[in-house]
């Protein structure tokens, strides 16, 4: 079974909001498809898909909308806060 490293690590939270606790939820403003929208997502789950977009050496909006066109068939989430922590998940264990 692969080590599944602490989703607590990563990059430093986005520099223009303050750092809260991994598990405080805070809201996210994104760029898909060049429409703005904005999810809300925990703090640790944001920090490791923004150190999944640096591994990949793409923007983190990039990756997020890659995420967003693939979210919504059988068994995957619809809401895209849910598919990112899905994502991450799957990335994590070896799944993706």
């Amino acid at each position: 079974m692969p080590q599944v490293p602490d989703l607590a690590l990563g990059e430093a939270a986005d520099s223009r909001a303050p750092a809260g606790p991994a598990h405080k939820r805070r809201k996210h403003s994104v760029l898909i498809a060049g429409h703005r929208t904005s999810l809300s997502i925990e703090e640790a789950f944001w920090n490791q898909l923004k150190a999944i977009a640096a591994r990949r050496r793409i923007s983190l909006n990039k990756l997020i909308a890659e995420i967003d066109q693939t979210r919504g068939g059988p068994a995957k989430p619809t809401n895209l806060s849910s598919a990112i922590r899905v994502f991450i998940l799957e990335h994590l264990t070896g799944v993706r």
